[in-house]
């Protein structure tokens, strides 16, 4: 067994603000603390100055200020912070992403014991250029072959994975979430929306999305009830435009919500979760969406599937999206037994108490 040390790289830095992998990692860093582990998050912070530690709930943090916000700022972040933890060699490292995976070779020359998760299959993303994509598919190379071991969050990235490296060095271990049991009614009311009489959408502007399927679905007909879009939507884009136009009078656009507090609450109070994601592993947003009970409707793929599970409905397309909506939004018995089995399928399946203990296991080995 190996000592309770490890230190976690790859994210922008804890509490979580940003993403699911800092929701994970904070999670994580919480849990490992609670049972003795000595833990340090490389954290990126933007600006000038000398790296600088503090501590977060026990938690050890190592800022790494780098210029700018954008992807080349946090490539930089990645290499510093590679460095540092190669140079203090403190138990296992775990990195949270392949993107910037060649740099791991640091921690190999280092002797230090590095697991990676792998996190979705990057470079098939529609929104990323020639450049970018040559790059995540060097990268996914280059994390197989320098993590010690790999985490695939989903079985079908445990397949794609293993077309690289033996399955052995594998393990799957899906992403949590907690179990939302009740909430506040005022933050789903503030927004002018009635409790159990909207469908909520969560997720980037992006055509890997599906936004504009589903927007163009839910608006060839009037449902009687609203559909609720989270996210940044700029006129000026030419895909989000696209997805403006298409939305009709019972569409709204509330613009992007952090506050936990309010999307959990869209979430439990919601007729009916769409998640339209083509591609990746097990989605956060999903996984949450089996927390809050939600009545799943997703994108038909092998992804999903496996998350959302038999129960949940499946739609591809623009047709295939107004066509569930025609159905479901009519049919409130089927939208009870589908929020029962997310229920049970987030219990069976994706339980932080499951999830973090099976990555304690992991890291002792």
């Amino acid at each position: 067994m190996r000592d309770k040390v490890v230190s976690i790289l790859g994210i922008r830095g804890v509490p979580a603000a940003h993403g699911g992998f800092e929701t994970f990692a904070e999670h994580l860093a919480l849990y490992l603390r609670g049972r003795g582990w000595q833990v340090t998050v490389y954290c990126q912070e933007e600006g000038e100055g000398a790296v600088h530690e503090d501590a977060w709930e026990g938690i050890r943090r190592v800022h790494v200020p780098v210029r700018g916000d954008g992807p080349a700022s946090t490539v930089v972040f990645d290499w510093k912070a590679t460095a540092l933890a190669a140079r203090e060699r403190r138990g296992t490292i775990l990195t949270l992403g392949y993107n910037t995976a060649v740099f791991c070779a640091r921690l190999r020359l280092a002797g230090l014991h590095n697991v990676i998760n792998m996190d979705g299959i990057e470079w098939k993303r529609a929104k990323w250029g020639p450049v970018a994509k040559t790059w995540f598919w060097l990268n996914d190379w280059a994390g197989c072959w320098l993590g010690n071991h790999l985490v695939a969050d989903h079985p079908q990235i445990k397949v794609h994975l293993s077309s690289r490296v033996r399955e052995g060095k594998i393990t799957v271990i899906p992403y949590g979430a907690d179990a939302v049991e009740s909430a506040d009614e005022a933050p789903v009311r503030a927004l002018g929306l009635e409790p159990g009489r909207f469908v909520t959408v969560i997720a980037r502007a992006e055509p890997e999305n599906s936004l504009l399927e589903i927007v163009d679905g839910f608006s060839r007909r009037a449902r009687g009830m609203r559909l609720v879009v989270l996210g940044k939507y700029d006129p000026a884009h030419a895909y989000q435009s696209r997805v403006l136009a298409a939305a009709g009078e019972e569409v709204s656009f509330v613009g992007a919500i952090y506050d936990k507090r309010v999307v959990a609450a869209l979430r439990f109070h919601s007729a009916l979760y769409v998640h339209g994601h083509q591609v990746g592993g097990t989605n956060p947003s999903l996984v949450e969406a089996l927390g809050a009970g939600n009545a799943v409707l997703a994108h038909e793929n092998r992804f999903n599937r496996w998350v959302a599970g038999e129960q949940a409905a499946y739609f591809d397309g623009a047709d295939g999206a107004a066509a569930a909506f025609d159905v479901l939004l009519n049919d409130e018995a089927r939208l009870q037994e589908m929020r029962q089995f997310s229920r049970r399928r987030h219990a069976d399946n994706f339980t932080w108490e499951k999830i973090l203990g099976a990555y304690e296991d992991l890291l002792l080995r």
